[in-house]
C-alpha cells in the first residue's frame, strides 16, 4: 500500500509539474503574443516574396531560351510526330504562357476588359461584406431565439429581408459580368488569332510546311471559347473565395485568437499538400481529350471531303473501322478520366467537408473552454452568439477554402486550354520567322539535302520574274531541282510542261508567296501583280457579284470605277452571260461549287483574271473543261489585256499562245528555252507517226516469221 501511494503521489507530483510548466509557458507567449505573431507572419511574407522572384527568374531564363531557338530559321526533320507533346503542368511555363494570353485578352489599362474585371471586382467585395453581416445577423438572430427575445427577433427578419435585396442583385451582377468577360477575351483572342493567321500566308504554311498543329479550326473555333469560359470562370471561382478567406479569417482571429486559426490553417495546408500530391493531372487528360476530339472531328471531316472517291472505291467499311477506332480511343480516355476523378472526388469530399469540418468545430469552441483576450462573453446568450456568429464565419471561410481547391481541377483545365491555345500562337510565330516543323523524306537526311532545306533565298521585287540558281522542293523535303535559272519578260508567255511531281506546282508556291526559298534569288513583282487560276477555282461564300471580283469586295469594286455593266461585258467575254438572270441577278447567294459545272466554274476564274487584269497569270490546266473555241477566246483576250501568261497544260492548242518553254523530266533536270510551236507541232506529229510504227514492228516481224517457214 505504502509503495502504491508513492507511485500516485509521484504522479501527481508530475503532472501538477507540467500544468505548471503549460502555465508558465502560457504566460511567457502572452507575454511577448505581439512580436511572436509579427515574427510568424514577416517570416511567411519573405518566404512567399522568395518564391515569386525564383519563379521570375526561371520564366525569364525559359524565354531568353525560346527566343535564342527562333533566331535560326529552317526546316526540320522529325522522327513520327513533328515535335513532341507538351506536357500540361502548373509551372513556370503555363504561367508564362498565361501572362502572354493575358497581354492579349487584357490589352491596357483603359481596355473595356480591365474595366469589367474592377466593377467585378467591385461586386465581389460588396457581396463578400454582405456575406459578413449575414454572418453577424445569424447570430444575433439566434442569441435573440435563446434569450426569448421576440422583439429583437422579429427586427432582425426585417434587417434579413431588406439585405437580401442588394444580395440577390450583387449575385446576378456578378454572373453577368462573368459573361461579358468571357465573351470580351474571346472576341480579343480570336480577332488576334485571325490577325496572324490570315497574313502572311501563315493559314497556307501552317496545314502545309509544318507538322505542328493538325487541327487548327478545332483551336480557333473551340479552344478558344473554352479558355475564355475558363478563364473568366476561374477569375470568379478564385478572387472572391481568397477575398473571403482574408475577410473571414481576419474577423475569426479577432473572435478566437490568432494562434487557433493559425494552427488550423496549418493543418488545412498539409492536408491540401498531400491532396495535391494525390491530384492526377487533369489538365493533361483535358488536353489530350480535346486532341482526340478533334481527331475524331477531323476523320469525319475528310469523309465528307473524299466522299465521291470513297463511294467509288467501295471504301466505307475501311472508313467506319478507322472512325470506329478513333471514337474507341476518345472514349477509352474519357472513361479513364472518370475513374481517376471518382477516385480524387471521394479523397477531396472526405478531407473537406468532415476532417476540416472538425477542425472548424475544435476551432468554434474556444472562446467558450478559453479566454480569448479582448473577448468577454458574460452569459448564454453572448456565448451563442459568439458560437453562431464564428461558426457561419468559419463555414463561409471553409467553403471558400473548398472553392479554392476545387478550383485546382479548373486551373489544371485551364492549363490545358492554354497550352493548346499558346502552341497555336507560337508555332504561328515560328512560322511566320521561316521556322518550320515537319516529317521529311529520308533523302532530305543527307547532308547535301539538309544543308539546302536549312538555307534560305532573298526575295527582290522586280518587274520582271527571274530565278537565279534557286532550288525546288517538294512539301516533303524532297529536292525536285538544285538549282533553277530562268527569266521572263513582261509579253514573254511562258508554257511549263513534265510529268507529276517535277516541281511545276512548287515553282508556282514560290511565285505567289507561299513557299520558302530554300537559296538563291528570286525577282518577282509584287502579290498585287500576280494572278494564279487553278483547275479547280476557288468559289467564296458570298453573290454571283463577289464570285467575278474576288477578293475584292464592292467598295473596292466602286472605287476602281468597274460598274455591274462592266461585269456583265466580261462574262460576255467568256459567252456566260446568260448566267446573271438565270441564277437571278448579281445579288444572288448560292452554294456556287454546286450550281455551276466545272466548265462554268472555270469561265468565272477566267472573267475574274479579266478583272484584276494583272501583269502575270499563272494558268494551271484551267482550261480543261472548256471547249477549244472559248479557249481561244480566253487566251486571246488575256493576251490583248497586256498579261502576261505562264501556263501549265499538255493541250498542243496552247502552244501557239506561248513564246517560251520549261520542260522538266522529272528527273531533276530542265530545259528552258523559246517555242516555236508551228515546228514543235510538227516534230510531235512525227513523233506519234513513227511511235505507231514501232508498235507494228513486232506485228510486222511475227509476219515475216511466218512467211519465212512457208
Amino acid at each position: 500500500m505504502a509503495v502504491q501511494s508513492k507511485i500516485i503521489l509521484s504522479q501527481h507530483v508530475s503532472e501538477k509539474s507540467v500544468k505548471q510548466l503549460i502555465s508558465a509557458l502560457t504566460d511567457i507567449y502572452l507575454k511577448h503574443r505581439t512580436k511572436i505573431s509579427r515574427t510568424v507572419y514577416i517570416t511567411l511574407f519573405v518566404a512567399l516574396i522568395h518564391r515569386i522572384h525564383n519563379a521570375i527568374q526561371e520564366q525569364k531564363a525559359a524565354s531568353l531560351h525560346q527566343a535564342q531557338v527562333r533566331q535560326h530559321p529552317g526546316t526540320g526533320s522529325k522522327e513520327g510526330e513533328a515535335t513532341v507533346r507538351k506536357r500540361v503542368e502548373l509551372n513556370r511555363e503555363f504561367f508564362k504562357n498565361l501572362l502572354r494570353l493575358l497581354k492579349i485578352v487584357i490589352p491596357g489599362w483603359r481596355s473595356k476588359e480591365l474595366r469589367l474585371l474592377l466593377t467585378h471586382s467591385f461586386f465581389l467585395v460588396v457581396r463578400t461584406l454582405i456575406s459578413l453581416y449575414v454572418a453577424e445577423l445569424d447570430g444575433k438572430l439566434v442569441s435573440s431565439l435563446v434569450r426569448g427575445k421576440g422583439k429583437e427577433f422579429l427586427v432582425g427578419i426585417v434587417w434579413w429581408m431588406m439585405v437580401a435585396v442588394p444580395a440577390t442583385f450583387t449575385n446576378s451582377m456578378l454572373s453577368y459580368h462573368q459573361c461579358k468577360l468571357a465573351l470580351q477575351y474571346r472576341s480579343r483572342l480570336t480577332n488576334h488569332i485571325h490577325d496572324k493567321y490570315l497574313s502572311n500566308m501563315t493559314f497556307y504554311s501552317l496545314s502545309t510546311l509544318d507538322d505542328r498543329i493538325k487541327n487548327a479550326d478545332q483551336l480557333i473555333t473551340v479552344d478558344v471559347s473554352r479558355f475564355s469560359n475558363s478563364l473568366a470562370e476561374l477569375y470568379s471561382n478564385l478572387a472572391k473565395p481568397i477575398l473571403d478567406m482574408i475577410i473571414y479569417n481576419y474577423s475569426l482571429s479577432r473572435s478566437v485568437g490568432g494562434e487557433g486559426l493559425f494552427m488550423m490553417s496549418l493543418l488545412v495546408q498539409v492536408s491540401a499538400n498531400v491532396m495535391r500530391v494525390l491530384t492526377p493531372p487533369f489538365g493533361k487528360y483535358v488536353a489530350e481529350e480535346a486532341r482526340l476530339e478533334g481527331d475524331f472531328r477531323f476523320q469525319h471531316s475528310r469523309l465528307i471531303d473524299y466522299s465521291e472517291e470513297i463511294a467509288l472505291y467501295h471504301g466505307h467499311e475501311t472508313e467506319k473501322d478507322l472512325l470506329d477506332k478513333g471514337y474507341f480511343t476518345l472514349i477509352k480516355h474519357v472513361n479513364r478520366i472518370l475513374r481517376r476523378r471518382f477516385y480524387h472526388a471521394f479523397m477531396e469530399d472526405f478531407v473537406i467537408k468532415y476532417f476540416w469540418g472538425a477542425l472548424g468545430l475544435m476551432l468554434c469552441s474556444v472562446p467558450v473552454f478559453f479566454k480569448v483576450p479582448g473577448q468577454t462573453l458574460r452569459g448564454m446568450g453572448d456565448r451563442t452568439e459568439s458560437f453562431v456568429t464564428n461558426r457561419r464565419m468559419l463555414l463561409s471561410s471553409s467553403d471558400a477554402f473548398g472553392r479554392i481547391m476545387f478550383s485546382y481541377k479548373e486551373i489544371t483545365e485551364l492549363a490545358g486550354y492554354t497550352s493548346r491555345v499558346s502552341t497555336l500562337l507560337e508555332v504561328m510565330d515560328d512560322v511566320q520567322a521561316g521556322h518550320f516543323e515537319k516529317k521529311l523524306v529520308s533523302s532530305a537526311g543527307t547532308d547535301e539535302n539538309a544543308a539546302i532545306l536549312q538555307g534560305r533565298g532573298k526575295v527582290v521585287e522586280s518587274s520582271d520574274i527571274e530565278f537565279i540558281d534557286v532550288p525546288i522542293v517538294s512539301p516533303n523535303g524532297d529536292i525536285l531541282v538544285r538549282k533553277l535559272n530562268l527569266t521572263v519578260r513582261q509579253g514573254e508567255h511562258l508554257l511549263i510542261v513534265g510529268p507529276n511531281g517535277c516541281g511545276k506546282s512548287s515553282l508556282f508556291r514560290i511565285l505567289g508567296g507561299l513557299w520558302p526559298i530554300y537559296g538563291g534569288t528570286v525577282r518577282k513583282p509584287p502579290f498585287t501583280d500576280i494572278f494564279y487560276i487553278p483547275q479547280r477555282p476557288y468559289l467564296s461564300c458570298g453573290t454571283l457579284r463577289q464570285q467575278i471580283i474576288y477578293p475584292d469586295s464592292l467598295r473596292e469594286m466602286r472605287d476602281k470605277g468597274v460598274s455591274d455593266a462592266d461585269l456583265l461585258s466580261i462574262l460576255g467575254t467568256v459567252e456566260i452571260e446568260h448566267i446573271v438572270d438565270r441564277i437571278g441577278g448579281w445579288d444572288a447567294e448560292e452554294e456556287w461549287r454546286d450550281v455551276l459545272s466545272g466548265g462554268l466554274q472555270q469561265r468565272v476564274a477566267m472573267a475574274r483574271l479579266f478583272y484584276h487584269a494583272p501583269k502575270y497569270a499563272i494558268l494551271d490546266e484551267c482550261t480543261s473543261s472548256v471547249t477549244l473555241e472559248i479557249e481561244k477566246a480566253m487566251y486571246e483576250n488575256a493576251k490583248a489585256l497586256g498579261i502576261t501568261l505562264m501556263t501549265v497544260s499538255h493541250r498542243r492548242s496552247l502552244w501557239k499562245y506561248h513564246g517560251h518553254i520549261l520542260q522538266f523530266d522529272g528527273q531533276g533536270g530542265y530545259i528552258f528555252t523559246r517555242l516555236d510551236a508551228e515546228k514543235r507541232m510538227k516534230l510531235e506529229d512525227e513523233k506519234d507517226e513513227l511511235d505507231l510504227q514501232l508498235r507494228a514492228v513486232p506485228e510486222i516481224e511475227r509476219r515475216i516469221a511466218e512467211l519465212t517457214a512457208l
